[in-house]
């Protein structure tokens, strides 16, 4: 394929993209593609509430170095927007109208454990009821969409409902994933773990809905990421943008010099792919509309699998290398996943995608290795988080030793306290006392003086 020409060998025509969540991980990747490489335009949009501290803090900061200077030589090509589809505003269908394709990156993921009571029900919304008029303005203006879903909707495999000592349980048939054949297998309604998943795959069903319907009026792409890993994935308060929230990187605990956390022991297995060739298949899928529509794609690398377990060992020993020091002895440590999630926790043991589609459409194979991309991963974490975290540590340490001594002064204060009441107390028994003995000693003076004046008295 010359450049300028699409798969099958046609001129690649300058085109305006309407992007949805572009200030995120994915998106900054992806317009920094379409900039550096592409005649495309991009109308970037993304949330923005200064009153509201959420997941969405500090994503903007993601594509700033796309933004400025403004004397980029894609000036005009790359319009940032800030709309929140959640208040009605209206614009975002304009936006839809004036692009040729719209890219649905908005979502919010499974919420934290912390959050899973109170964020569900935002859960379902976000990656439902907000995708509704998305889906809607494009299939009535007759709008091409690229829709990001998620790996998630796949649920639990088979063989994850086989004996755990069933060899069949490790046979690739029952855990590779195929989008075509491949059943949905999701918990129960009160395992609130798949409600992601569920709003998800709603959203895919919707849109084959526009796309099968008698109309026909929809054209299509849903992508369904499995586990895109790579540099901008992550938010540390105070330096991706807001001060406040809750710190957000794959290497957070190592560059701490703590353990990284396994659930159930790490024994559930993954497959992980760099961030750069995910995007290059969602590029085909742009300039290569004939082959991607009415497709849904897995993008993942199945090359790249292991068990959770394995990926935290390796991640140690990269960010050791990356950083320059020493690995840490003890890497890991078990914990049960309701420690973690809560009582009822339900994740698939198992989950490869099956890349035959997209291969035979686009012609895409993912090439960087697990170890390759945990290095680029990590070393642009470890320049950019590091210090901000050690500084974290020093403030966390400087707090600690603060409560500590005001746990000890208040300690000390009520210990004087104690020893003040105490002496009240025995002070106002020993005054009682000693008004007791004074009132029974004046009682026996005043007794024989009464006895005395009663006799005079008696006398008148």
């Amino acid at each position: 394929m010359a450049k300028g020409e699409d798969l099958d060998g046609r001129p690649i025509k300058p085109i305006t993209i309407c992007m949805i969540g572009a200030g995120g991980f994915i998106g900054s990747h992806l317009c920094e593609k379409l900039m550096k490489e592409t005649p495309h335009t991009v109308l970037a949009l993304d949330v923005y509430d200064e009153d509201k501290i959420s997941a969405l803090d500090g994503y903007d900061d993601k594509i700033k170095h796309l933004l400025e200077p403004y004397t980029v030589e894609w000036k005009g090509r790359l319009q940032f927007h800030r709309i929140n589809i959640k208040d009605g505003d209206s614009r975002f269908e304009e936006l839809i109208k004036k692009a040729d394709l719209t890219i649905n990156l908005a979502a919010t993921c499974t919420p934290a454990p912390a959050e899973r009571n109170t964020r569900t029900r935002d859960t379902i919304y976000s990656n439902f009821m907000d995708a509704v008029p998305i889906v809607k303005c494009c299939s009535e203006n007759k709008k091409r969409l690229i829709h990001f879903s998620t790996s998630d909707v796949y649920g639990e495999t088979i063989g994850s409902y086989l004996p755990k000592d069933d060899p069949l349980r490790e046979d690739t048939s029952f855990s590779v994933l195929k989008e075509d054949m491949s059943p949905c297998i999701l918990g129960s309604i009160g395992n609130i773990r798949w409600a992601y998943a569920c709003a998800q795959q709603l959203t895919e069903r919707l849109i084959y809905a526009a796309f099968a319907g008698p109309e026909n009026s929809l054209e299509y792409t849903i992508v369904r990421p499995f586990n895109w890993i790579g540099p901008r994935m992550d938010f540390i308060p105070g330096i991706d943008g807001s001060s406040n929230g809750v710190p957000r990187v794959l290497a957070y605990h190592l560059i701490r010099e703590e353990p990284l956390k396994l659930v159930d022991g790490g024994e559930s297995r993954r497959t992980f792919i760099y961030i750069d060739d995910a995007i290059e298949a969602i590029l085909l899928m742009i300039e290569n509309p004939e082959r991607a529509n009415g497709h849904i794609f897995n993008v993942g690398n199945p090359n790249n699998e292991v068990t959770v377990r394995q990926l935290a060992e390796m991640m140690a020993e990269v960010y050791a290398k990356v950083s320059g020091g020493e690995a840490i002895e003890n890497p890991t440590v078990d914990v049960s996943s309701k420690e973690i999630y809560g009582k009822g926790y339900e994740d698939s043991h198992k989950g490869i995608p099956d890349t035959t589609i997209i291969n035979r459409q686009l012609g895409w194979n993912p090439t960087t290795s697990l170890w390759d991309l945990l290095e680029s991963t990590l070393t642009y974490q470890h320049r950019t988080y590091a210090e901000a975290v050690r500084n974290e540590q020093i403030e966390e340490n400087k707090q600690k030793l603060r409560q500590r001594s005001e746990r000890k002064d208040k300690k000390r204060q009520k210990k004087n306290k104690d020893k003040m009441t105490e002496f009240a107390a025995q002070k106002k028994v020993d005054k009682s006392n000693a008004t007791k003995k004074n009132q029974a000693n004046r009682s026996k003076g005043t007794g024989k003086k009464g006895e005395n004046v009663a006799i005079e008295d008696d006398k008148y």
